[in-house]
């Protein structure tokens, strides 16, 4: 077996790549948007079965990352998610809880943060903008479609920055 600091990264996004959240969008279909409540939800999310799938398989070669424009604060809950759904094992990065830039900004920073150092193999993000950013400075990407898409959600983690 290869030692974890040669084997490339996977870097995985949460909400709607390999958590479901159409359970929680009608807090954010509220004036004001109830954030608290949308968070508090999330330990309820169901697994989405491609993303788990291609977390399982991408485990076998590579070293697991999850990257999410959640907050800091969802720390606990999301690591508890992430064992129940028994997931592999991997650095969690998350945004400041004072965070407010916009997902494609934060993520694309920690991208290459992360590529100082190791290979990133790719990228796996339901956030269009994400995606493309990430493409445009040379990462592999797989654009996760396998949740349906949300107005609310997309433009909270643009113009927002809660997601």
């Amino acid at each position: 077996m290869t030692d974890r600091s040669e084997r490339p990264l996977a870097v995985f996004d949460l909400d709607n790549t390999l958590a479901g959240t159409a359970h929680r969008q009608r807090f954010l279909e509220r004036r004001p948007r109830d954030w608290d409540a949308f968070f508090a939800a999330a330990p309820q999310d169901p697994p989405l079965a491609e993303g788990v799938a291609l977390v399982l398989r991408s485990a076998r070669d590579c070293e697991i990352v999850y990257l999410t424009g959640r907050p800091e604060r969802c720390r606990r809950d999301t690591l508890d998610w992430l064992a129940a759904q028994g997931l592999p094992e991997g650095d969690l990065h998350m945004r400041r809880n004072a965070d407010r830039r916009p997902a494609r900004h934060t993520k694309l920073a920690i991208l290459r943060r992360l590529a100082r150092t190791r290979q990133v193999r790719m990228l796996v993000d339901d956030d269009e903008l994400v995606c493309l950013d990430a493409r445009r400075a040379g990462f592999t990407v797989v654009h996760a479609r396998w949740a349906a898409p949300s107005g609310e959600l997309k433009d909270a983690q643009e113009r927002e920055g809660r997601t």
